[in-house]
């Protein structure tokens, strides 16, 4: 778990205990990407990220010293006001931080919990489906691949696809394989996806469709 430096010792012993997270964002949407395009999912966005993706769409997310310490239970309570059943974790990279607390709490109030995750740092809570987002500029731990419910791969160029199908030789066969499109290359990418996926249909495409629907 990263250590936050420069808070007072209630803080930082609430934080270690994973009841007190560096909220970078939390609101009811449609989920936009992936196996669960379409559902209506409470998202809490948690900051901190040393991974890097230069077309990286949440930047802002990346120092968690920007955003503030916030009480878990306050999150909690903000997601079952909201009246969605399913949460979904993402960053920034999530599991920097202790997540115990956060979806044990949240799996005794009946939530389905999803986790978006690189993969770069070690498991910490209980998720009911992880997907997991494997990065270039800093890889997976191996353990990781057999946990993924989901992979789903970035690709801002063709050469991308060699990375898809590396890490797709290290997830279970269950687990369902994605190709989305970086939303900034969208257009000049997309017709060589359909015609990959034609020729490998093991694959699906992922699209960030909240974008069409221009919700968060």
């Amino acid at each position: 778990m990263r250590v936050m430096k420069s808070l007072n010792k209630k803080k930082e012993t609430l934080f270690a205990a994973g009841k007190m997270l560096p909220l970078v964002e939390e609101f009811y949407t449609i989920q936009g990407e992936g196996f669960h395009t379409g559902k209506a999912a409470y998202f809490i966005r948690i900051g901190g990220c040393d991974v890097g993706c230069s077309w990286c769409d949440t930047k802002f997310s990346w120092d968690p010293y920007l955003h503030p310490m916030v009480e878990t239970d306050r999150i909690i309570k903000n997601a079952l006001q909201s009246g969605a059943r399913d949460m979904v974790i993402t960053g920034g990279e999530p599991l920097m931080f202790n997540l115990i607390y956060l979806t044990r709490q949240l799996k005794i109030r009946g939530f389905n919990i999803y986790l978006e995750t690189s993969g770069a740092w070690p498991m910490q809570g209980t998720f009911d489906w992880i997907c997991l987002s494997p990065k270039q500029s800093k890889k997976p731990l191996r353990n990781i691949y057999t946990q993924a419910d989901e992979l789903k791969v970035i690709i801002q160029t063709k050469n991308d696809l060699a990375w898809a199908e590396e890490n797709a030789g290290k997830v279970p066969d269950k687990c369902f394989l994605f190709l989305q499109p970086e939303w900034s290359q969208y257009e000049r990418i997309i017709g060589i996806l359909v015609e990959y996926v034609k020729r490998n249909p093991k694959w699906r495409i992922s699209l960030q469709a909240h974008k069409f629907m221009h919700v968060p």
